[in-house]
């Protein structure tokens, strides 16, 4: 039923704790399952330096959230929050359909936490970017400050964007993808980069 990697991170599940003074804290949980996972991370110079994180849940739960602070652990933010849940699955390599979920939850909580992060230090990021001459620019080159413009013709209404938003700004409105919290929005572009029809442009 389960790989052996699956098997592996369930009985040795890495990086299990609590990190005090944490500068991210995200927590996800499904009702139906009564899966609950709660992560934390500590972040320097942008990347993620330490992840540890609490799981309650089946043993597929425990083996996604060991595997996911792997994963981000070094990883710039942006990075990061490109992780999602079918790359924590292939990692593991595979997951019993009925255990999809979990590794959803797993990246979820994961994004919650960065989005905490952000939250927290947006404004001193991007003054110390602009302080130090920084060109203010994500991973793919893209202005932080741009968001997405969204072509309403050319949307279905998906959802992929809205899943792919590590700061959860985009939400489905009459069945179109809308820029929700623009406040919160970081210009990571990984909405544009997730929809499959491009119909997502960054502008400042």
């Amino acid at each position: 039923m389960y790989t052996e990697k699956v098997m592996d991170h369930f009985r040795n599940p890495r990086n299990v704790g609590v990190i005090d003074n944490a500068d991210g804290v995200g927590e996800v949980g499904n009702p139906v399952c009564g899966d609950m996972m709660t992560f934390y991370i500590k972040v320097k110079d942008n990347t993620i330096t330490d992840v540890k994180y609490q799981t309650f849940g089946c043993g597929a739960a425990i083996a996604v959230s060991s595997m996911i602070s792997e994963l981000a652990i070094g990883k710039t933010l942006e990075e990061a929050s490109h992780l999602t849940n079918n790359m924590v699955a292939e990692a593991l390599g595979g997951l019993p359909e009925q255990k999809h979920h979990c590794s959803n939850l797993g990246a979820d909580a994961l994004h919650k936490a960065i989005e905490d992060y952000l939250s927290k230090h947006s404004d001193t990021l991007l003054k110390k970017e602009n302080k130090q001459g920084i060109n203010t620019t994500n991973i793919n080159g893209r202005n932080k400050m741009a968001k997405p413009k969204i072509d309403k013709d050319c949307c279905t209404g998906c959802g992929i964007c809205v899943d792919s938003c590590p700061t959860n700004s985009l939400e489905l409105v009459d069945d179109v993808s809308s820029l929700v919290r623009p406040d919160t929005c970081t210009g990571c572009a990984a909405c544009a980069d997730a929809c499959p029809l491009e119909c997502i442009k960054m502008e400042d």
